[in-house]
């Protein structure tokens, strides 16, 4: 199996838009509460006005002209104030894998590829969100080197 990882283009949009909404439905379930239900969660309007943001970073596995995996992601500067150093961070904001392809070495493959870019941008970390309802993805993270920098807590009051 040769993965193969390359920015995406305007014309991934329909085969990146089952990831997306795989991505969504699982946010759904979780907390349907945050999110609605929608069977086109990342429009084409804007899934290209984030490729044309040069701040934003969308890269596709693929094996061989499939796409299998897509990983967005943002730029970000933390302006430097009285509490905290001025950085810059690369921030993920969804990983997906194709379900009949997980467990095969992408998702790992998209990682290394986010970890070396961000090298190359000279962001001195990569960070994401991860839910606690979701102790696959975070052993996955944990597995490539990754650990909890903070976590949210909350308590719904209606």
């Amino acid at each position: 199996m040769d993965i193969s990882i390359r920015e995406a283009t305007k014309s991934d949009y329909d085969s990146l838009s089952p990831l997306f909404r795989q991505v969504h439905e699982l946010h759904v379930c979780e907390r349907p509460d945050l999110y609605k239900k929608n069977s086109i969660p990342v429009g084409q309007e804007f899934f290209e006005s984030q490729l044309a943001d040069a701040r934003q970073h969308i890269f596709v596995a693929t094996i061989g002209i499939e796409i299998v995996g897509s990983v967005v992601m943002k730029e970000e500067e933390i302006i430097e104030n009285s509490f905290v150093n001025a950085r810059k961070i690369l921030y993920i904001n969804s990983l997906c894998v194709v379900k009949t392809h997980r467990k095969k070495g992408i998702g790992k493959s998209l990682l290394q590829y986010v970890f070396d870019f961000g090298k190359s941008l000279k962001v001195e970390s990569v960070e994401l969100g991860v839910s606690e309802k979701n102790p696959s993805a975070i052993r996955f993270y944990e597995s490539i080197g990754m650990a909890t920098k903070s976590r949210k807590m909350e308590i719904l009051l209606n």
